[in-house]
């Protein structure tokens, strides 16, 4: 699960129920690029967007036991996070998405390649949902991320 606050104010109250959550249900909690907040809250580790992917050295020097992944939606942006020591990619959007930062679709063929293309393991985030999931089964994907896809 991972909690992007984007500064709400309400964020140390939102993660720390995040953090009850994932506990009581055997998940893993990452909080978005805010590394005083996962600690705040005792998340699992970070999750870095794209733009931040270099900081990925830092946080595994400083936090050796934190799980870090980060966003990376072209070839070049796995190559950066995997450079970077990060555990894992989320990868969008594969199918269309009606997420605001969602620019095109990669379509399974193109993610495949992508996944083909790294050691990393890579989930397939935008528009994940129970009709598309199934045009994932032969891509190499890690696993499914979702937004609305499980609603």
């Amino acid at each position: 699960m991972i909690y992007r606050a984007f500064g709400a104010p309400d964020a140390p109250s939102v993660a720390r129920t995040l953090r009850r959550v994932a506990d009581a249900q055997g998940l893993i909690l990452l909080i978005g690029a805010d590394e005083r907040l996962a600690v705040a809250c005792g998340a699992d580790g970070v999750h870095l967007p794209q733009g931040l992917i270099s900081q990925g050295p830092r946080l595994r020097v400083r936090r050796p036991d934190w799980i870090l992944t980060g966003a990376a939606h072209d070839a070049r942006a796995l190559q950066r996070a995997e450079r970077a020591g990060l555990d894992a990619a989320l990868t969008s959007p594969v199918f269309a998405s009606r997420s605001p930062s969602a620019h095109g679709q990669l379509g399974s063929i193109r993610f495949a390649r992508l996944v083909r293309g790294t050691r990393l393991p890579v989930y397939a985030l935008g528009g994940v949902n129970c009709r598309t999931a199934s045009r994932l089964l032969s891509t190499g994907a890690a696993g499914l991320a979702a937004v609305e896809g499980l609603v």
